[in-house]
């Protein structure tokens, strides 16, 4: 039975992604630098095209500023390599002028041809330190103008950072044209969970506990009620599956066999979210864990000992990994998003083992969309809950 009602309506398929380690994100062994598997051109689209070529139907391209390549110029790179794979570009709300930012999304949404989504992003700019409250209402007014930019004519907004009055929104309009481009999003603190529930369609989580993963879908579904809406819901975790659970326990002892856990501590603190609600959570599993790190019989928090962000891995046999994904969808979880280390061999042994057994979709657009013309409810002026 499902913990929340569920967006879509046809739960026997789900958006089965895989993840682009744009930030320097891949190792052979944890924690240990490996020139060819550096953030470049030619690795990083290998992975998108070896993901295609396994059946994804999405894959995360992720942000950061300390390391790897710009996000919007690699998906504009991967257009005309990919036919078939969406491309999940991760956005930092406030890094680029609002009504700016829907021309380049709505350019990329034309250059794929529909085959784009936004994972919305609201963190610190390099050399800034942010109150938390005031960075989700920066991103509350940058997700309102996209969504006015992608469905109206004109552009009418007054807030605390941006103001528009009248702007056209013509060179603004994406290739989808039922309200742009679908926009994930993951954030635990209140006015997270207010921006989500009011203009975003998927729920992002990080790997916990299940019932922490069911605390975090019934918060995120009570907020979407109070602006009339529903969410689909979605769950990033890594990857180890091998043809055997002694093997799949085996490789992830090798993972991490040469990892520094200085090394990694710092690792895990040169990103901006480092401080963030989310990875306290994710430091919190680890704490939770056994003395093997599995903090439930087939998920091991051991990657977060050298990774801010998601820190947990599904580690088994293919049959005991399509079990967990049987009972995450149970739970009324729609979307997946993978990944695992080196990312190309992961994505092969994931691509071989299970995902000939699953029934996979790319997310639709009808459901819990944002009418036009809805009317933003401000941060901090009763929105909270």
């Amino acid at each position: 039975m499902s913990i929340v009602p569920i967006t879509s309506p046809d739960l026997d398929t789900s958006e089965v992604s895989w993840f682009a380690a744009l930030c320097s994100d891949d190792y052979a062994f944890l924690g240990v630098p490996d020139g060819k598997l550096r953030s470049s051109w030619d690795h990083c689209s290998k992975i998108v095209k070896t993901a295609e070529a396994q059946g994804f139907r999405n894959i995360l391209c992720p942000s950061s500023y300390q390391v790897g390549q710009d996000t919007l110029s690699f998906v504009a790179g991967c257009a005309p390599i990919t036919s078939k794979i969406n491309m999940l570009a991760a956005v930092r709300c406030g890094e680029m002028q609002p009504i700016m930012l829907a021309r380049t999304v709505a350019t990329l949404d034309h250059m794929l041809e529909g085959r784009l989504t936004i994972n919305i992003i609201s963190s610190d700019f390099p050399g800034e330190k942010a109150d938390s409250a005031f960075r989700y209402r920066r991103s509350h007014e940058v997700v309102e103008i996209l969504r006015q930019a992608w469905s109206q004519d004109k552009i009418n907004h007054e807030g605390e950072v941006y103001s528009f009055k009248d702007v056209w929104t013509e060179p603004a309009k994406p290739y989808q044209q039922n309200g742009g481009p679908l926009m994930y999003f993951g954030g635990y603190s209140p006015d997270a969970l207010t921006l989500c529930g009011q203009f975003c369609d998927v729920y992002l989580m990080w790997p916990e506990p299940k019932e922490q993963i069911a605390q975090r879908m019934r918060d995120a579904n009570a907020a979407a009620e109070k602006f009339g809406r529903t969410l689909d819901y979605g769950l990033r975790v890594h990857m180890i599956v091998r043809d055997t659970e002694k093997e799949a326990r085996e490789y992830a002892d090798h993972l991490v066999s040469k990892l520094d856990d200085e090394f990694g501590r710092l690792i895990r603190e040169r990103a901006h979210d480092s401080s963030s609600l989310g990875v306290s959570h994710q430091a919190r599993a680890r704490e939770l864990a056994d003395q093997f790190g599995y903090v439930e019989p087939h998920l091991w928090t051991g990657i977060g000992r050298a990774r801010s962000g998601c820190g947990a891995a599904l580690v088994g046999s293919a049959d005991q990994v399509l079990s967990e994904i049987e009972e995450y969808r149970k739970m009324g979880i729609r979307s997946f998003i993978f990944s695992g280390y080196p990312h190309l061999d992961e994505c092969e042994h994931f691509g071989r083992l299970v995902m000939p057994e699953l029934k996979t979709c790319s997310l639709p657009h009808e459901y819990g969309r944002v009418p036009a013309g809805t009317p933003a409810t401000p941060l901090g002026t009763g929105a909270r809950h």
